[in-house]
């Protein structure tokens, strides 16, 4: 099955000292404006997932969400979570680490993206 979100291990290693620290955590990937299109990590009890946001996938055991409206316009890209040195987002927890979470994206190939299709038929059929 093709992965709509991953994280490099840089990613992976920042997500598991953050857990290490906070518990469970949550991503949704904000649509920009004061967070630049950035990959906010919360706790759960910090961003209610409402019935408009889209569960992408998991990365380092913590699920990943979208805004359906940001989802058709990225949904045939692969996102791609990685981190850098700075401050990222204003309310993401790894703000004070002087890392900062960075989405880079991918376009899926044709064979990929029709893979994404036909298990999203199998999903609407269950």
């Amino acid at each position: 099955m093709v992965e709509r979100v991953i994280a490099t291990k840089s990613a992976l290693d920042l997500i598991a000292k953050l857990r290490a620290e906070y518990g469970e955590l949550l991503f949704h990937q904000s649509g920009g404006c004061c967070d630049n299109s950035a990959a906010n990590c919360y706790l759960p009890s910090d961003l209610t997932i409402g019935p408009h946001d889209i569960k992408l996938g998991e990365i380092g055991a913590t699920p990943f969400y979208m805004s359906k409206t940001q989802y058709d316009y990225w949904k045939h890209l692969q996102l791609i979570i990685d981190v850098i040195e700075g401050r990222g987002g204003t309310f993401s927890l790894e703000g004070s680490t002087g890392m900062a979470f960075h989405t880079r994206s991918r376009l899926f190939t044709s064979e990929e993206w029709q893979a994404i299709e036909v298990q999203a038929l199998k999903d609407i059929n269950n």
